[in-house]
């Protein structure tokens, strides 16, 4: 038989297990090893020579590989500890994040003595510039300075402004001027720090793996799970430590969220030389080469068609989440006004706290995360899995469906009277599957379809949509019905009551996935097969 035809039925057998791609990675991660990539094919073609023809199988299980086999099908199945170390890292910044905005505004309040209008402002102000700052640290990441010196960069930023906040919360009896200044300095690092390291650990997840492997959806809906298993240990934490009732406390809270960025700064430091690495053990997330070796500056190719229509394709997307997160985040609004005044909260002779709802979805999502991640890995290896744009069009479905859940609960809904709260507990719970349908989805497709020079700064953009869809949700959450004044009109359609009011996000997410639905073919082709 030809050496050409050999190699051939080699790959052929090996694209069987899909790990054709992983073959040298896995049998060469290390010198020092028992087999190398040399001495395998090598065996592997001499022991072939001995008989002229190779006998065909008709399922992997009748094959028997040499000694390395079992290793080389669990580094194909599993994922890079790399996504781990990413998983982790994150779950600590956002633990920090979470943890300070579980007091911030309590802080304010009865620490400071600011004006609730004030404390709502200020609030306002510092979650929307939390995602305005992505897009500049994606910049100075793809132009300068790379993923990896952001996010420590972003990391050592936010642990300052977080232990500023601490120093706030420790001098604001004795001389609140001061307290204050120091409230407002600790917010600027903390807006900063989040724009250098949001983006760029978010990007950093796809590079882990070649463009078209089939596990990235999976992947960033693991790496959405660290996000959410820190959102739900923060409050239990910080909230214990800092919300007592004593507002000498709340600096406790801050500095427990201090010490969560740092134990993320400390991970990431240690363990990035040795993990974060592409599948070909080359090291990623460092600063872009500027100059060749021989001094002549790196002049980058202008776009190509391909590029510019998958660079479209993430525009047109997200469109598309701004009225996802519009709606959903009427959690932190309209969603905790309905629990706290027409939702039954007694279970077993103990009333629930309103707050207490808001938890029902990062614990979903803890729950969910590996299950969705399984089961996008289990479409692909049949061939059957939904492009990302048709997934995310199913996170809008669900979003409506809970909506749609929550109106038909309160349809005809006397003065008064309380619903079950277990009307909303099936709306969160719907609402996170449209979550893990649509977030870690959408950063997957950012990763996927950016040019290299350009995916922290596209990473930056599609946050950007965030900060939109949160300015929306606040114009949104004002047409909450109130009987003490008039009923709120909507384009020509008054709100006379909830129903009416639930039906508005029914109407805006339906619509917007059935627009998706209708568009995702033609935006799988525009993706030219890497979606």
């Amino acid at each position: 038989m030809q050496k050409n035809s050999l190699s051939i039925e080699i790959l052929a057998q090996y694209q069987t297990w899909n790990i054709k791609k992983y073959l040298y990675f896995a049998l060469t991660e290390k010198p020092g090893k028992k087999s190398s990539t040399k001495t395998f094919l090598a065996a592997t073609i001499a022991a072939c020579r001995k008989k002229p023809a190779i006998k065909h199988y008709n399922k992997p299980s009748e094959i028997r590989l040499p000694k390395l086999h079992k290793e080389i099908v669990m580094t194909t199945r599993s994922h890079p500890k790399g996504l781990y170390l990413l998983f982790v890292t994150e779950m600590w910044e956002r633990f920090s994040y979470y943890g300070m905005r579980a007091i911030f505004v309590l802080f304010m309040i009865k620490a400071l003595l600011f004006d609730k209008a004030h404390a709502a402002d200020i609030y306002g102000s510092y979650t929307g510039l939390i995602y305005l700052t992505p897009l500049i640290g994606g910049y100075i990441a793809d132009r300068y300075w790379g993923n990896r010196r952001s996010i420590l960069a972003g990391g050592v930023l936010m642990a300052g402004g977080q232990f500023l906040l601490f120093c706030s919360g420790g001098l604001h009896a004795s001389n609140v001027p001061l307290a204050s200044s120091l409230l407002y300095a600790g917010l600027g690092l903390l807006i900063a720090g989040n724009g250098l390291f949001k983006p760029n650990i978010s990007s950093m997840v796809g590079q882990l793996y070649a463009k078209d492997d089939k596990r990235v959806d999976s992947a960033f809906t693991i790496f959405y799970m660290g996000i959410n298993a820190g959102s739900l240990m923060a409050p239990l934490i910080c909230g214990t430590l800092g919300d007592t009732g004593n507002p000498d406390d709340f600096k406790w809270g801050f500095l427990a969220a201090g010490c969560g960025m740092l134990l993320s700064l400390l991970v990431f430091s240690l363990f990035k030389n040795k993990y974060l690495v592409t599948p070909e053990g080359k090291p990623i997330g460092l600063a872009p080469q500027r100059h060749h070796a021989s001094g002549a500056k790196v002049v980058h190719a202008p776009l190509t068609r391909v590029e510019k229509e998958r660079l479209a394709v993430i525009l047109i997307v997200s469109a598309f989440v701004i009225f996802f997160w519009s709606a959903f985040e009427q959690a932190g609004a309209s969603l905790t006004f309905f629990a706290e005044e027409q939702t039954n909260r007694n279970l077993l002779g103990f009333t629930v706290p309103a707050s207490y709802f808001q938890s029902i979805n990062p614990i979903s999502v803890v729950i969910f995360a590996p299950l969705f991640a399984m089961l996008w890995t289990t479409l692909g290896k049949q061939g059957r899995e939904p492009t990302s744009p048709a997934k995310m069009a199913f996170g809008l479905l669900f979003l409506a469906i809970g909506y749609l859940v929550i109106a038909f609960g309160v349809d005809g809904l006397e003065p008064g009277v309380k619903v079950s709260m277990l009307w909303l507990v099936s709306l969160y719970m719907l609402h996170t599957f449209g979550e893990l349908c649509l977030s870690p989805i959408g950063l997957s497709l950012v990763v996927k379809l950016s040019p290299a020079r350009f995916t922290s700064l596209m990473m930056g953009i599609w946050f950007l949509s965030n900060a939109a869809a949160n300015k929306l949700a606040g114009t949104l959450s004002e047409l909450y019905p109130d009987s003490a004044k008039p009923a709120p009109q909507l384009l020509g359609y008054t709100i006379n009551n909830l129903h009416d009011f639930f039906m508005v996000f029914v109407a805006m997410a339906g619509i917007a996935a059935l627009i998706l639905f209708l568009l995702s073919s033609k935006l799988k082709k525009m993706t030219h097969d890497l979606q």
